[in-house]
């Protein structure tokens, strides 16, 4: 029964998707909705594409293990970073009447920056969507029983034909329908568990007082933990997924107040995977056998739901979680295959009509679909997968943003500094020297890179006229 209502409901979706989409004539209409989106749809939109499955199954399982320090960057930095977006970016990218954020770096700079910054923001978003690929094929494990190898591969063609199906303006829509779902799920169990363990009050004075220090109850120094949240707040400024939303926005304004608005809608419903995190680990301590069926702790959601509600409660909060995935997925496809397009292979190809360049962008999708399924069946836990899309190539790509966007200092020869170097220390630190803060360094040495270049650049202009 429960499969069947899953695989119903996405077929739901499936079919808002393609009514919402007969419109679609266009790779611009695909990608921007026709900038149309209203503020409704810009917040629910932005809430939904970030509120994926880790703000549920690794934060309630951070949050079971460690208490309230597994909150600190989930939802805690990503609901600062989408609020922080909104206000520093969100207008001002806007007005420049951007189609893709790559097309920032080709105003500013050179063409071949935009495509520098396409390929480095690439992989990001192809372990961001790897990560919703994994997560939905543990619901369909936890719910059917079939192998976690099946399941991912039923996933990836699920989601991979979801994506490729709808533009900006279908998972828009989806996104606000889908948004109401998770609410409405996650409420549902959070009543049900804090009506066994005894309400918030209750869940709060049988927790360990060390347990409820967001800061304190790591086993990490503040270094590692200021790291952690430095990446989720950079890493979201210019992701790729939350810059496509605002951009579809009808006004300057409304993408200003909507990314906001979806940050602090973010911040509130994130709350509730915090709360039942800290009751599940309650309830644990009490009932060993349920304990015993928590086993790996990114399942502890699963188990709380699968133990305490009834088959149609379940049912709905399943179908909560694979709303969030396919909200997540879609964006995590949709906009890094729309700068593919958009960015590379219609500026090789410049004499393609508006139904090749529309197919473009969809066969973008689904070779991008196909990368991230190959992710998600090699890699082990989603919170991994999480940290590292934030992390991969953004570094140097936010330093160059900040100076593209606020100053006239720098050129070309900067900005490709800047990203190769944020992207070569990031990756020699994290996966070469086991650095502590290797993503804080990397931000550090590219604006330092930016500025030398800026300074060479200049001194070499002020030779050549003398």
């Amino acid at each position: 029964m429960l499969l069947a209502g899953l695989l119903g409901y996405v077929v739901l979706q499936f079919a808002i998707g393609i009514w919402v989409s007969r419109q679609t004539a266009t790779d611009t209409d695909y990608i921007l909705a026709g900038r149309s989106l209203g503020p409704a749809l810009v917040a629910f939109s932005v809430f939904a594409t970030w509120f994926g499955a880790e703000a549920i199954v690794a934060t309630t399982g951070e949050v079971y293990k460690h208490g309230l320090g597994g909150a600190l960057v989930d939802p805690f930095a990503y609901a600062g970073a989408l609020v922080l977006g909104g206000l520093v970016f969100a207008s001002v990218l806007w007005r420049r009447g951007l189609t893709t954020f790559a097309d920032l770096f080709e105003q500013r700079y050179s063409p071949a920056i935009g495509t520098l910054v396409v390929l480095v923001l690439l992989p990001g978003s192809v372990f961001w969507a790897a990560a919703q690929i994994r997560a939905f094929g543990q619901v369909l494990t936890s719910s059917s029983g079939m192998s976690l190898w099946v399941a991912i591969t039923l996933a990836a063609v699920l989601v991979g034909a979801y994506t490729t199906i709808g533009g900006l303006l279908a998972d828009s829509v989806t996104d606000f329908l889908q948004g109401i779902v998770v609410i409405a799920g996650l409420l549902i169990l959070a009543v049900v568990i804090g009506g066994q363990v005894g309400g918030i009050a209750a869940t709060f004075a049988a927790t360990e007082p060390d347990r409820l220090r967001v800061f304190g109850s790591l086993a990490e120094s503040p270094l590692e933990k200021l790291e952690h949240v430095v990446i989720a707040v950079c890493g979201s400024l210019v992701a790729v997924e939350l810059i496509s939303r605002y951009l579809g926005a009808r006004s300057a304004e409304v993408a200003r107040n909507g990314t906001i608005a979806g940050g602090l809608l973010y911040c509130v419903v994130g709350l509730i995977p915090v709360f039942l995190g800290l009751a599940g680990s309650v309830l644990a301590a009490r009932d060993p056998v349920l304990k015993a069926k928590i086993g790996d702790a990114e399942q502890i959601v699963a188990t709380l739901a699968q133990y305490y509600l009834p088959t149609f409660g379940y049912v709905i909060f399943a179908g909560a979680i694979v709303s969030a995935i396919l909200s997540n997925v879609h964006s995590s496809l949709h906009a890094p295959a729309a700068q593919v397009s958009h960015n590379i292979i219609v500026k090789v190809r410049p004499g393609l009509d508006a139904a090749a360049r529309l197919m473009t962008v969809r066969a973008s999708v689904l070779v991008l679909s196909v990368v991230a399924f190959a992710l998600a069946l090699t890699s082990d836990r989603i919170k991994d997968l999480v940290e590292i899309a934030s992390a991969f190539g953004s570094a140097g790509v936010v330093v160059t943003a900040l100076f593209a966007v606020f100053t006239r200092i720098g050129g070309p020869t900067s900005a490709a500094a800047a990203i190769l170097v944020g992207v070569c220390v990031w990756a020699l630190g994290r996966f070469g020297l086991g650095w502590k803060a290797p993503y804080i360094t990397a931000l550090c040495l590219s604006a330092a890179a930016y500025l030398f270049m800026a300074w060479r650049d200049d001194l070499l202009w002020a030779t050549k006229v003398r």
